[in-house]
């Protein structure tokens, strides 16, 4: 049975027996003493926090029999129906379904990827569901150019010229300006002759996108060094101007023009997210604490964005609570999944059946160049997804269970539970919450096994300002540049099982979760310097509870 009653996970110290109390009560009064003059309180006691004992991260969706493989993340909800379960394994093909170039005549399924994209399929930004890997610069380079081994892309957008703090339809309720001719997002890989000098930039997608990084050390009080390292990018080479660079004499690319902000982008893990997307809204906002009225340095706040569900079903106010994405800037699973597949991959759906470029300078040429059918519809006018593989990949991410905790009896684990509540991480990562009973997800029915199960994903599912150093500048939405949705922290013990090369934070840059600790700031700078200013054991004992959950 789990033990959640506080009793029986705090350190108790056994009260003096009842006859010596009442004579020492006796022996002071004879003296002409008093009980508060003589009598010495009791040692504080060590509480430790509720969630200290709980292996089941995720309800009954939790799995406790993969929770040390490489595929730890991607296990089927055990409490799913048996249709589900059918449904479910679909998606698991759909997932990793590895798209080509138009038209694929004996696949014609297949077909659609591009004409320019990130990646080919869902697992290659998500590796075995959980975070892609981190490109390594070899030694003796400084840098690398982005290919298909990156799961790293760069969101962009155009400067507004004032801040957006209500969402209308006049001010396309504040989403980012996309690049005239670009979009909102990167592309650094294409199909063939993607580019009208595809001779000379073969599978070249908008522009060469390259990676460096710059190193800083972190010094403890107590003398201990850590080394942190930055990712840098530098994007060269844009369609629209090939061979110009920002440093070119005469910049003449919309992309590199001064006023486009650009931010790096790491895939997240998948699981869980029809449990956070069942968290009712009235709890998240009840959590909302923007002008810090508690005085905590802490004040989340909530991004609204536009949900094109709600559009598609004729809502006149398409807004909805963002959930995901690393700025809270999309609402819901299934929004943030197709939105990924037409966008990531280039393959259009129900929900998205518009090219990601399409209307641009690069996509109208590449039709006219190669004659190829590629305008975002399949043989009969459809999108080239059709609904069922899209629900299929929606259902997937919306039931994938939640690895259970491991090591929670470990002295040093419960230790640092104890230590991560000092700290009030859990200002940001709340532990707890309890999912809805009833209603739809993404405008779709909800499955019956994310209905009212009680969940520990250590997230408020808040925007916080996180400081200067992660700030990308680039805002989204009602979020700004500083500011980042609170990632969950339930299987991050088992990121680096999962896949060893995965690294931390919104693009990848924290090697280890002691790392990702030293790049907060802003709301969280003084947990961050607290943690800092803990012993070398105590800091092993926080990563310790980290680790096991």
């Amino acid at each position: 049975m789990i033990m959640t009653n506080i009793d029986k996970i705090s350190l108790r110290f056994s009260p003096k027996p009842l006859s010596l109390t009442f004579a020492l009560c006796i022996g002071l009064t004879a003296c002409g003493g008093s009980g508060d003059e003589v009598v010495e309180p009791k040692p504080d006691e060590k509480v430790y926090p509720a969630y200290t004992d709980i292996k089941a991260s995720g309800g009954e969706t939790t799995t406790f029999d993969a929770s040390q493989s490489g595929h730890g993340f991607s296990t089927p909800a055990p409490n799913l129906a048996d249709t589900e379960l059918e449904h479910h394994l679909e998606g698991d093909l759909s997932f990793e379904t590895a798209f080509t170039t138009a038209p694929n005549s004996e696949h014609p399924e297949l077909d659609g990827l591009g004409p320019v994209f990130n990646n080919a399929d869902c697992n290659s930004c998500h590796q075995r569901d959980g975070r892609n890997s981190t490109p390594i610069v070899p030694a003796g380079k400084t840098r690398i150019k982005l290919g298909s081994e990156a799961g790293l892309f760069l969101r962009i957008s155009k400067a507004a010229d004032e801040v957006c703090s209500v969402g209308t339809a006049a001010n396309d309720y504040c989403a980012p300006i996309p690049v005239p001719n670009f979009g909102g997002q990167l592309f650094h890989r294409g199909v063939l002759k993607a580019r009208p000098d595809w001779e000379e930039n073969l599978f070249g997608g908008q522009a060469d996108v390259y990676l460096s990084f710059e190193t800083k050390e972190v010094t403890y009080p107590d003398g201990s060094v850590t080394v942190l390292k930055k990712p840098l990018f530098a994007v060269e080479n844009p369609y629209d101007a090939p061979g110009e660079t920002v440093n070119s004499a005469n910049v003449t690319s919309d992309l590199l023009q001064d006023d486009v902000l650009m931010g790096w982008r790491n895939g997240m893990p998948v699981f869980g997210l029809g449990l956070l997307e069942a968290i009712p809204e009235a709890d998240i906002l009840a959590l909302v604490d923007a002008d810090d009225a508690n005085g905590d340095t802490i004040s989340g706040r909530a991004n609204f964005v536009f949900d094109a569900v709600k559009a598609k079903a004729g809502n006149t106010n398409p807004v909805s609570l963002g959930r995901f994405g690393w700025k809270a800037n999309t609402p819901s699973v299934r929004v943030q999944s197709l939105g990924a597949l037409r966008g990531d991959i280039g393959i259009t759906n129900p929900l998205f059946p518009d090219e990601s470029i399409a209307g641009t300078a690069l996509h109208d040429s590449y039709l006219t160049r190669t004659g190829f059918v590629d305008t975002g519809s399949d043989e009969n006018g459809a999108p080239e997804a059709s609904a069922e593989f899209s629900d299929s990949v929606v259902f997937y991410a919306e039931t994938l269970a939640v690895p259970a905790r491991r090591n929670v009896e470990s002295p040093d684990v419960r230790e640092g539970a104890r230590l991560f509540e000092q700290l009030n991480c859990t200002g940001c990562h709340k532990a707890s919450f309890v999912t809805q009973s009833s209603g739809d997800i993404g405008g779709a029915p909800m499955s019956d096994a994310l209905k009212g199960q009680t969940i520990y994903p250590f997230t408020d599912m808040l925007l916080h300002d996180m400081g200067e150093e992660l700030a990308d500048g680039r805002p989204d939405f009602l979020a700004d540049g500083s500011e980042w949705r609170t990632r969950p922290l339930w299987g991050i013990g088992l990121t680096q099982t999962v896949n060893p090369q995965a690294g931390f934070l919104h693009d990848g840059r924290a090697a280890t979760v002691e790392e990702a600790i030293l790049w907060h700031g802003g709301e969280a700078q003084k947990s961050r310097d607290e943690f800092m200013a803990l012993t070398l054991d105590e800091r092993k004992q926080v990563i310790a509870f980290l680790m096991s959950l």
